[in-house]
């Protein structure tokens, strides 16, 4: 499995215009995998901003309950430092 993975990676990893990236990803995913995962990132940005409670996150971005409170006990049991590097990640 972590072959595989790391193929994907390295094919995501070669492009770099987000033209390459679009048709890569359609042709990788379904629009639903898509949207689940771009309001996946949403919903963690979101928590990490901390300015939203997660009914509000809910409304606003149209994502179950049980997304966010999965992301948020994702990121409860991550370490001072994990949280720290997904906030760089995906805040700045």
């Amino acid at each position: 499995m972590r072959a595989d993975w790391s193929l994907v990676l390295d094919k995501v990893l070669s492009h770099s215009n987000e033209a390459d990236l679009t048709v890569l990803f359609h042709l990788l995913m379904t629009e639903e995998e898509r949207s689940a995962i771009s309001g996946r990132l949403k919903v963690f940005q979101t928590l990490l901003e901390g300015e939203l409670s997660q009914r509000q996150i809910a409304a606003e971005y149209q994502v179950s309950i049980a997304t966010i409170t999965r992301c948020s006990n994702y990121l409860k049991n991550m370490s001072v430092e994990q949280r720290d590097s997904v906030r760089k990640l995906i805040l700045d």
